[in-house]
């Protein structure tokens, strides 16, 4: 979550830049820059933003699981050999 204490223009944020760095390093949190008073970008460690990637990732692909089981349970599949045969025959193979 964004800490609304940790929003800083565009302007503070360049003449900190080394200080604004360390802290996203130390508290793994994004910070929220301004121009002209509103939120513009969103900045973070790139440790922490992998960590969310990976999550996401994760997230994903439990959905996708999701999604199969239920078109398994629901019917909507077809036997390999038969799924085979039809990318081989739309292919040219």
């Amino acid at each position: 979550m964004i800490d609304l204490r940790e929003v800083r223009s565009v302007t503070d944020f360049q003449r900190s830049v080394k200080e604004y760095v360390g802290r996203l390093k130390e508290r793994k949190s994004p910070m929220v820059l301004t121009v002209n008073g509103r939120a513009e970008l969103v900045v973070q460690d790139a440790e922490s933003y992998q960590e969310l990637l990976d999550r996401l990732e994760k997230a994903e692909t439990i959905a996708a699981i999701r999604r199969g089981i239920e078109d398994a349970d629901e019917g909507r599949m077809i036997p390999l050999d038969e799924a085979v045969a039809k990318l081989r025959a739309k292919h040219g193979v």
